[in-house]
């Protein structure tokens, strides 16, 4: 193939006018003004837009080799409370990074407060946009081999009002539910077809991460 990756995303010619500040809380809302260029038979193109700020994102596969397993957690979430009456969400461990952190330290911090474990190996493995339509969230996805017999009933950051509830499924069992699909939230979904498409490379992702 020569020439520009027709699947890569480009940087866009647009003119912004923003931010407004629409409310600031557990998430800031701005409201943003956009300028497209003239498209065919038209003028310049206005939009108005309002965008969360979620900002840069890490989740983490955590498997363990030796049981064959992958660690999940459940997690209230509002939102999907709201749009769907099915609250309770089987997750991947996930989390925002915090001022001064760098995606591996935000991935290993997240793994422990939501699990109780800690990563022996930690690997960058994909990165996605979860909803470009609203939310500036750009997310890092991590495996991370752990050991799973120490998993607590209960976990979560308590200075954030978290509660988190991990718990162990065999990697094959995982995968099965994207046939029904079980599943609803996108890092789930992402994960679990990442790993159906890498399972066996899972090995050697870990020791060249815990060797480098």
């Amino acid at each position: 193939m020569t020439g520009p990756d027709p699947m890569a995303d480009r940087v866009a010619e647009v003119a912004l006018e923003g931010p407004e500040t629409l409310f600031d809380g557990y998430r800031r809302l701005e409201g943003w003004r956009v300028t497209l260029p003239a498209a065919a038979g038209r003028g310049p193109i206005d939009q108005h837009r309002e965008v969360l700020r979620a900002g840069p994102c890490v989740g983490v596969i955590a498997v363990d080799l030796a049981r064959d397993a992958l660690v999940l957690i459940r997690q209230f979430r509002l939102p999907a409370h709201l749009a769907t009456g099915h609250g309770d969400l089987v997750e991947i461990v996930a989390g925002r990074m915090e001022p001064g952190e760098d995606a591996a330290e935000a991935a290993a911090r997240e793994l422990t407060e939501e699990t109780g474990l800690t990563a022996t190996a930690l690997a960058p493995v994909f990165r996605f946009l979860p909803t470009p339509g609203i939310v500036d969230e750009n997310a890092t996805v991590f495996l991370a081999a752990v050991d799973s017999a120490a998993l607590p009933d209960e976990a979560g950051a308590e200075e954030e009002q978290e509660l988190t509830r991990p718990f162990a499924i065999p990697i094959d069992d995982a995968l099965a539910s994207l046939a029904d699909p079980a599943p609803r939230n996108a890092y789930l979904l992402l994960a679990l077809q990442w790993l159906a498409l890498n399972r066996p490379r899972l090995a050697a992702l870990l020791s060249d991460a815990a060797n480098a």
